[in-house]
């Protein structure tokens, strides 16, 4: 199974950063070309759902792309939660970690564990896709040290 670590540090506190990070309804602020929905509990605990869809969205349209459904199986707040991939394509498991700074903000780590779609073709596929999906996340993470440090508290 693939796996993908990337990271960001981010001036939001740990408290802030959770807070920013599970306002699932809000995640489409820095998650680059994704909305998320929150479904059973909220999104919040451990069996809490949710539903994202990654993909173009058009004028006057609800976002097209790839549904990613989710199930949360750990909850720590406001360290760690993590969600298993249970859609048609995206498969695997999700981690958003995030960790104290010495001397105040925090870093959030993004690991995601892929069970690639398509079989042999999948495998042979990932070192074509992984260098773009990477850049995909990092730009996101960027984009939520940002969003993060912004967030009210």
């Amino acid at each position: 199974m693939p796996e993908l670590v990337l990271q960001v540090d981010t001036e939001a506190s740990p408290e802030q950063a959770w807070a920013a990070l599970v306002d699932w309804d809000r995640q489409g602020e820095w998650m680059l070309l994704t909305d998320v929905r929150a479904g059973a509990q909220g999104g919040q605990g451990v069996g809490g759902e949710l539903a994202a869809v990654t993909g173009v969205k058009l004028p006057g349209l609800k976002r097209l792309g790839v549904l990613d459904t989710m199930l949360i199986t750990r909850w720590d707040e406001p360290r760690r939660v993590d969600v298993r991939h249970t859609g048609r394509v995206v498969r695997g498991t999700g981690t958003f970690e995030l960790r104290p700074r010495t001397g105040g903000g925090s870093t959030f780590v993004w690991t995601e564990g892929l069970d690639l779609p398509l079989g042999v073709l999948g495998r042979l596929g990932w070192p074509l896709v992984k260098p773009l999906f990477a850049a995909g996340v990092q730009l996101s993470l960027r984009r939520f040290a940002i969003y993060a440090a912004a967030y009210p508290h």
